[in-house]
Parts: structure tokens; C-alpha cells; sequence
């Protein structure tokens, strides 16, 4: 039986049934976490102004009793909850240009992962160090951490991101 509980939170083009969030939620199955898993329906006029408090409002109901947060692109808006519970949370693809993300890394006291790929334009190496020690940056990586070439080399980082996930949550 599970006795922690991970929340998983999708990006805005990525939900909870894509590679990332499929391995991610297996990984912390066979880890001993119960998955909750957020499905949205992210309005197509979202304004990025208005996307901190849109994502607070779908992923507010379901924290009691978390004792983890997964979030994605869109999803890391949900950074300024996981900082204000001491949450412990995997950032997959994190708006690191955006000051509300920002923001809520830097005030969480809980340790965050944040996982990001150099070709992913939202994504910066030298600011994601400076907020965590836990960081896993993949060359080549874009915003849905595949990378150029054969496809084995987007499994591979796959297979980094839930190396990086496993050890992280232990």
C-alpha cells in the first residue's frame, strides 16, 4: 500500500499521458507513491498573466495530503503552492524565464529537481543551479526533452529524467 503521495500537474500541451509524466508516475509507483494525476482543459485564451492563478485554482483541491508535486511547463505555475506547504516537488520543463515561477522557487524551503534541456528556450542552465542543487540539464533537450537524432537518444534522457526522479525522491 502507498503511503506517500505524489500530485502530477501537466503543461498546457503535455498532459499526464505523455512519455515524461508515464514514466515519472511508474517510477514513483514502484517507489511506494500513490499518483494523482491532474487533467485540465487549459482555456485557449489563457493569458500567461493569468496562468498562476488558473493553475492554482485546478491543482489547490487536490494538495491535502501530497507529499509531492510533479509539474510540467504550465504546470510549474504551481510552484508558489509547493513553496507555501514545504512541498517537495520535480519541476519537468519549468518556465524559468517567467518572475511567478521564479518566484515560488525562490521560496521554497522544500528541495525541488528541476529537469530542462538546452534547446529549450524557457530553459536556463545557470539560473536552474542557482535555485537547487538538484538539477538535471540534458544537451540538446527541447521543451518535451526529445533530442535531434535517433530516436534512442530521446529514450535515453527519458531514461535520465527517471534515474534523476528516483534518486531524488529516496
Amino acid at each position: 500500500m502507498a503511503d506517500r503521495r505524489a500530485v502530477l500537474v501537466p503543461g498546457r500541451g503535455y498532459d499526464t499521458r505523455g512519455p515524461l509524466f508515464a514514466y515519472v508516475g511508474e517510477a514513483l509507483r514502484r517507489l511506494g507513491f500513490k499518483v494523482h494525476e491532474v487533467t485540465w482543459q487549459v482555456p485557449r485564451d489563457l493569458r500567461i498573466d493569468r496562468a498562476p492563478e488558473w493553475v492554482a485554482e485546478q491543482v489547490t483541491p487536490v494538495l491535502d495530503g501530497a507529499d509531492l508535486l510533479v509539474g510540467k511547463s504550465l504546470g510549474a505555475f504551481a510552484t508558489p503552492l509547493a513553496a507555501d506547504r514545504g512541498l517537495r516537488a520535480v519541476w519537468l520543463t519549468p518556465l524559468l524565464n517567467n518572475p511567478d515561477v521564479l518566484d515560488g522557487l525562490g521560496r521554497a524551503t522544500a528541495p525541488c529537481l528541476l529537469v530542462g534541456g538546452t534547446a529549450d528556450s524557457v530553459w536556463d542552465g545557470a539560473v536552474a543551479r542557482r535555485l537547487s542543487p538538484h538539477v538535471l540539464e540534458v544537451p540538446d533537450a527541447d521543451h518535451s526533452m526529445l533530442v535531434p537524432g535517433p530516436l534512442a537518444r530521446s529514450a535515453e534522457a527519458l531514461g535520465r529524467v527517471c534515474t534523476a526522479v528516483e534518486d531524488f525522491v529516496r
